[in-house]
């Protein structure tokens, strides 16, 4: 397996912590939660930029923002308790399928 997907894995998880943090942080005015913020995509940043050695950007890219906007979308709908509708569910689901895709039978995300 390629090490890029590991580190593309934390990439992602520590974008997803951070983004969390955005609405806790009360727009950087309260302290911890900014600092989760800023720490959280100090180590997304820097796991992508390793992801790039040996994962061409567009899929990382791809991966990388799909995999992290349904996470997020689903932290606000479980732990935020934003509603999510037919048409947000519909959104979701192309994007899971568009990374599928990628994933699966995508010839440039082998190299």
């Amino acid at each position: 397996m390629n090490p890029g997907y590991l580190y593309l894995g934390i990439a992602i998880a520590a974008e997803v912590v951070a983004t969390s943090a955005l609405k806790a942080s009360e727009g950087f005015t309260r302290l911890g939660p900014s600092l989760i913020v800023a720490a959280g995509y100090g180590v997304a940043f820097y796991f992508l930029s390793l992801v790039l050695k040996s994962v061409p950007v567009g899929i990382a890219y791809a991966v990388w923002s799909g995999v992290g906007i349904v996470l997020i979308a689903l932290i606000g709908w479980l732990v935020l308790k934003q509603p999510l509708d037919a048409a947000a569910l519909a959104g979701i689901a192309l994007i899971v399928a568009g990374v599928a895709v990628i994933q699966l039978f995508s010839q440039s995300a082998a190299h």
